[in-house]
Formats: structure tokens, sequence, C-alpha cells
């Protein structure tokens, strides 16, 4: 598959009062470019260990924290010794980390003070990652690990069947970050005999774990794009991080569901993909009012 063509240079691509945008071009290109302190709300569910090259980059950041100067790095030492140590656990770990690293720090960059990422992952990978993103933001930034847990698909019969992915969630300052969980859907209780009938009637707020099944092969959902997230899973992150009119903002965008979900709910959403099957199904989802950027159709 040829490489995407260059995109509008990226102080172009996202101005605050701007429409709704999609972008067909490498996600690091594109973030490197964008303002600090642009997005409330960052959603990542990048692709690991698929076998294919990954270009390493390497990348200085200037962390600024307000009020307290500039602190070159993240971490200090701290983060060149945790860097070191998984380096040395995984032989594979060097171009996941060369991969992930330099995404992460635009994250971190491009929050709002109190703005939160989300990094969804599966359990061969969230582990490493947990480290690697408290070296990042540090510990103290660290919200919740998200189990989102899914019964579909074939068994295995010599382990546990492995049926959940892993969403971890940081945030920007852990003093000054917005949640609301009042905004969130509300779900059955899974023994409402146990609850009073006026609880059983108005439900109870999600927990850390989330009970939800994949997209429906069958359901008005489903785009035919491979790894698709359902809406509802989405849905939740987008309602509890950020309010409306604020900017969401999602570097691997796949068939787009992080910007259906914040266009419903009244957000703005800057969605990345290098991939031109991506674009083509985002194409077809999105209405004429989100612009896209990139080659041209049929390029």
């Amino acid at each position: 598959m040829s490489e995407p063509a260059p995109a509008a240079p990226p102080a172009a691509l996202w101005r605050p009062d701007g429409p709704s945008t999609v972008v067909h071009a490498d996600n690091l290109d594109v973030v490197t470019g964008l303002p600090s302190g642009a997005f409330q709300l960052i959603y990542l569910d990048p692709p690991f260990n698929t076998g294919r090259a990954q270009a390493r980059r390497r990348t200085t950041a200037v962390r600024t924290e307000a009020g307290a100067g500039s602190v070159i790095g993240f971490q200090g030492r701290s983060y060149e010794r945790i860097k070191g140590d998984l380096l040395s656990y995984d032989d594979r770990f060097e171009d996941y980390w060369g991969f992930l690293e330099p995404r992460l720090i635009e994250a971190w960059r491009l929050l709002t003070d109190s703005g939160t990422l989300y990094l969804h992952l599966d359990y061969r990978e969230s582990h490493y990652a947990k480290v690697l993103l408290d070296a990042l933001f540090g510990r103290e930034a660290f919200l919740n690990e998200i189990v989102w847990a899914y019964d579909y698909g074939a068994k295995a019969k010599n382990r546990w069947p492995a049926k959940h992915d892993t969403i971890l969630v940081y945030v920007k300052n852990p003093g000054g970050y917005y949640f609301d969980s009042a905004a969130v859907d509300r779900e059955p209780y899974m023994a409402p005999g146990l609850v009073t009938p006026e609880k059983a009637e108005l439900g109870k707020l999600p927990t850390d774990v989330w009970w939800h099944t994949i997209v429906s092969p069958t359901g008005r959902e489903k785009t035919g794009y491979p790894t698709q997230k359902p809406e509802g899973v989405l849905r939740r992150i987008v309602q509890a991080s950020s309010r409306e009119d604020d900017w969401v903002l999602d570097f691997f965008a796949g068939s787009g569901t992080t910007g259906a979900v914040a266009a419903g709910l009244g957000r703005r959403f800057l969605l990345v993909d290098s991939s031109a099957d991506a674009i083509a199904v985002m194409r077809a989802r999105f209405a004429d009012d989100v612009r896209f950027e990139g080659p041209p159709r049929g390029a």
C-alpha cells in the first residue's frame, strides 16, 4: 500500500473555532505541528506487535508545569532508568518503545490542563505501557485501569480464554482534571433484587470493569472495518472526560467511532489515520460538515 500523500501543514489542520476534521497522514507528522494544550480528551487505540516495520524516531520534549518552570524530559533519571529496564527485559520492546514513546509525549503536550488520555490496548502490551506512562506522565497522574470485558469469538481449551481489553487512563493535571460521573449513561444492576426498586430503575454508574459486547456483525454500527470499537465504550469515555464543544483527538482513527460519538454528544474532533481504507470508511460514515484533509479521492 502506498504511503499517504502529505496533508496540509499541521498548523492549518486545526484551529479552535474550526470544523471537525479527518486527516489522511502519519499521525506523528500531524500531531507534532499542533498547538500545545488544544485537546480536552485524547483516545489512542494503537496497533502493536502486528509484524509491521515501524520507523524509529528520536524526540526531544520539554514538559512545562504551570508555575513550576520547565523540566527537560519526563521524570528525570527515573525516566531513563525505566526505559533501560524495559529494553533489557524484552528484546522486542525497543521497536515498541520507539513507536509508542513519541506519540505519548505528544499526547501529554496536546492535552489541556484538565485533559485526559485514554490508551486502549490488549493484554499483551498493557503492563509495559503502564510502566511507560508512569514514567512519562508521573505515577500520580494515573487515574484508572479500565477493563473492557466481552464474550465473543473462539474459546481456548488450554488456558483461560482472553476476552478483555485494557484502557489505561492518565490525566494531565492530577489536581485539576475534569471528570463528570453524572453525565455517564447508567447500566443495570447485576443483582437488582439487592437494591431498592428506585435504585434498580435508575441503574448504577459503571465501575472500572465494563461489560459490553463487541460491534455486532449484523448491527447498525458495523462499518466493515476489522478493528472497529463499539460506540458504547467510546460514549462513556467522551461523556465522562469532556464537555460540549470540547475538542477530542484520536491518533489512530480507524473506522471513526471516536468522531461519531463525539459529534453525537456535541463535541468537536480531529481524527488522523494513515490507512486509505480507514479514510474511505470515515468518508461514508460522516456527514458533509466534516472536513477531510490529505490525498484526494481515488489517489
